[in-house]
């Protein structure tokens, strides 16, 4: 299995921005379809976006679509998400997870490989 490593989550104010960053060991990651998952307080884990093996297909979660950007670097072995105009509502730990078994899904039971999460905190 691929390790996952987030990074790049913090406080921010409503209306900002932050990268978050997934960085995978080994030298197939691009064998693997890449997700982005979230969970608030309370809440279950939700759907935000994924990313096909190659990088040419997206898709997002409704709630998110048009703000946050997910995309990938095979060279690097780093699936990105860029979110823009963040809402309170947005506040989580975020999670990257990995699948090789499809090219590309948003269902979370299809992922095997999961990240530690990194907390993203949007202050109104």
């Amino acid at each position: 299995q691929v390790q996952l490593v987030e990074s790049g989550g913090g406080l921010v104010q409503a209306g900002g921005s932050l990268r978050l960053s997934c960085a995978a060991s080994g030298r197939t990651f691009g064998t693997y379809a890449m997700g982005w998952f979230r969970q608030a307080p309370g809440k279950e884990r939700e759907f935000v976006a994924s990313i096909s093996r190659s990088g040419g297909r997206q898709s997002y979660a409704d709630s998110v679509k048009g703000r946050f950007t997910v995309s990938r670097d095979n060279a690097k072995s780093t699936a990105y998400l860029q979110m823009n105009s963040l809402k309170p509502e947005d506040t989580a730990v975020y999670y990257c997870a990995a699948t090789p078994f499809i090219s590309t899904t948003t269902k979370e039971a299809d992922f095997r490989s999961w990240g530690q999460g990194t907390q993203v905190t949007v202050s109104s």
